[in-house]
């Protein structure tokens, strides 16, 4: 019975667990300065408990501090998202999405909990509502951060203008101050766009998608500097933070990239002074059925199962720990 008393009082409740903040440009975890190595599970609330726990098992032991989930997900088939094309709260999947934070919570993990505007999410209203649903079903956690808006500045369904980033951070900080919001952006971000993120949409830090051709590795480092110069002349410190990079599968003919892209792209990340960077994956163009799926579709196989032979090989070259 001790025993028992015991493991629920070290058991790291809401609100007790693994904190997100910030400091400057760089994030912390429960007060400490920490570089943010991450992994892209996009349809994360698709999958069995199981495969969610072991997939984080050992995304913690290889050394990742941080999944990137999507409350607005459907590929091959099926929704797994979290809230209705109305924004409202849709079961199972909000619980899983809670669930998921818990297990992360539990690791010292965060979540990139991320909305994309378009057929699951076809207007303001209904954005709005969804920020709400995530912000209320997830408020006692503070692993988590919102990507208010995928490639927001896409002009497709995925567009989100300012003035409604706005709205919809305003939305998020009624509800939670203390919450981290960001809204990410297709390519790199103009530094004419800079104040536009960070005071017209009022947001937390940059999450810029660089482009994904054979340069981009070589380039991070100076694009990250770049953007820290530019911040620096507008009195702004952020973080930038590099959530969804280049990945295998995407444009295969074109390039495919190797392990040692990823690592090149990883240490240029570090060196130019980012705040974190993602391993993203996703589903193989030119495969069978479009195969591996990886993270895109996590229902009959777990993500470190699908991972090919160089994002393994990726894998191994990372300090474990």
């Amino acid at each position: 019975m001790m025993m028992l008393v015991l493991a629920v009082l070290a058991w790291p409740g809401p609100g007790r667990g693994t904190e997100l903040g910030i400091e400057g440009s760089r994030f912390t975890l429960d007060g400490k300065p920490a570089f943010l190595l991450g992994c892209s599970y996009y349809g994360g609330l698709g999958a069995p408990p199981r495969f969610v726990r072991q997939d984080l098992d050992d995304l913690r032991r290889l050394g990742f501090r941080w999944v990137r989930v999507w409350a607005t997900w459907q590929a091959f088939g099926d929704d797994v998202s979290a809230v209705g094309r109305d924004g409202a709260p849709r079961e199972p999947f909000l619980g899983r999405l809670r669930r998921l934070v818990t297990e992360c919570d539990r690791r010292g993990m965060v979540v990139d909990v991320t909305l994309s505007r378009g057929e699951l999410l076809p207007d303001l209203a209904a954005h709005r509502r969804a920020v709400v649903t995530l912000v209320r079903a997830l408020q006692p956690y503070r692993n988590w951060y919102l990507d208010l808006a995928n490639e927001r500045n896409v002009r497709d369904a995925r567009y989100v203008s300012f003035p409604e980033l706005r709205l919809l951070r305003d939305e998020a900080k009624r509800l939670d101050g203390r919450r981290l919001v960001t809204a990410s952006a297709g390519g790199d971000i103009g530094r004419e766009q800079l104040a536009s993120y960070l005071v017209q949409a009022g947001l937390d830090f940059l999450a810029p998608h660089r482009p994904r051709g054979a340069d981009s590795p070589a380039q991070t480092a100076a694009t990250t500097r770049d953007y820290l110069a530019a911040l620096e002349a507008l009195d702004r410190t952020v973080p930038v933070h590099y959530q969804e990079p280049f990945r295998r599968g995407y444009q295969p003919r074109h390039w495919e990239p190797a392990a040692a892209d990823f690592q090149a792209d990883l240490a240029q990340a570090r060196a130019g002074g980012a705040a974190g960077w993602c391993l993203h994956n996703g589903q193989q163009a030119d495969g069978p059925d479009q195969r591996p799926r990886r993270c895109f579709d996590l229902r009959r196989q777990r993500l470190l199962d699908q991972l090919d032979a160089e994002e393994r090989r990726f894998l191994g070259s990372l300090p474990q720990g």
